[in-house]
């Protein structure tokens, strides 16, 4: 299935994508796309549905993030190994964790903002999976077995914040529009292997990454697992699994994102986004 939410930013309502690409609406089913609509016995109930005989929603509304009332979205930092040459630097021996403030994520065609005072921001697709089931000192062979499904985020970063303002990378992930999420989730029943993913970034028209899942140094079931002993994993944490190369902080010489430009990202079977940068003002 291809769970979506629609509807004005903080009003959005549940949705799914039919098999003709028609949106239905899911608000007689289920409140949310939310940890409590990712249960594998909810999620059990809206696959068996006859999406002909949901409402169908005219118009183009605007699509939501994919996932509401996110708990925790976490990053996983230098986990593509093609990446972390760019970067010119040695593979991680294990992830690489922060975290990204929820108030970052934002809808898959909403505005990227550009701060005031920040001249570094970068782009970078990444494939991020959605928790369904609490995952605890989980191990690697069970991990994939709590993954409700995945999606897109673009893990927009200001590169001097994140490291050269002290501290962790958190700053530097967190503004406000810094993790467009989805166009939908995709159940992870609908990816026979998220390993072996195609995943593509263009800056206005010009192809900036162009990579594969199959450089992820570090698996889905792999990290699942690793972070389940630091931290309880609840349904609804979104996971977000690092980059290939091709950001802007790897190019000689670097290249930042500007006023206007339009940043589109694509997963193969996860679909497309789009955002337009628009720079703040100062206050």
């Amino acid at each position: 299935m291809k769970l979506v939410r629609f509807g004005e930013a903080g009003q959005e309502r549940p949705g799914l994508i039919d098999t003709n690409g028609d949106l239905r609406d899911l608000s007689a089913e289920v409140a949310d796309i939310d940890g409590a609509a990712l249960a594998p016995e909810t999620l059990a109930r809206l696959a068996a549905l006859d999406a002909s005989t949901l409402p169908v929603v005219n118009g183009a509304p605007r699509l939501g993030p994919c996932v509401g009332k996110v708990g925790k979205l976490v990053g996983i930092g230098l986990n593509y190994s093609d990446h972390a040459a760019e970067a010119g630097m040695d593979v991680p021996s294990e992830p690489i964790v922060f975290l990204k403030a929820t108030t970052a994520i934002s809808g898959p065609y909403d505005d990227v903002q550009l701060p005031a005072g920040a001249e570094k921001v970068d782009w970078e697709i990444e494939l991020a999976f959605v928790i369904g089931t609490r995952a605890r000192n989980v191990s690697k062979a069970e991990a994939l077995s709590h993954v409700a499904g995945y999606t897109i985020v673009n893990d927009v970063s200001e590169r001097a914040w994140q490291a050269e303002r002290q501290g962790q990378w958190t700053k530097g992930k967190s503004h406000d529009t810094f993790a467009p999420m989805g166009p939908w989730l995709v159940t992870a029943d609908e990816i026979a292997d998220p390993h072996d993913l195609g995943m593509r970034l263009d800056v206005d028209g010009e192809r900036r990454q162009d990579g594969s899942t199959q450089t992820l140094i570090f698996g889905i079931d792999h990290l699942v697992s690793y972070l389940s002993t630091f931290m309880t994993l609840e349904p609804g944490d979104v996971v977000t699994t690092g980059t290939p190369p091709g950001v802007g902080l790897g190019m000689k010489p670097q290249v930042f994102l500007k006023d206007g430009q339009v940043m589109r990202l694509e997963i193969d079977g996860l679909g497309v986004q789009q955002q337009t940068c628009v720079r703040q003002p100062s206050t």
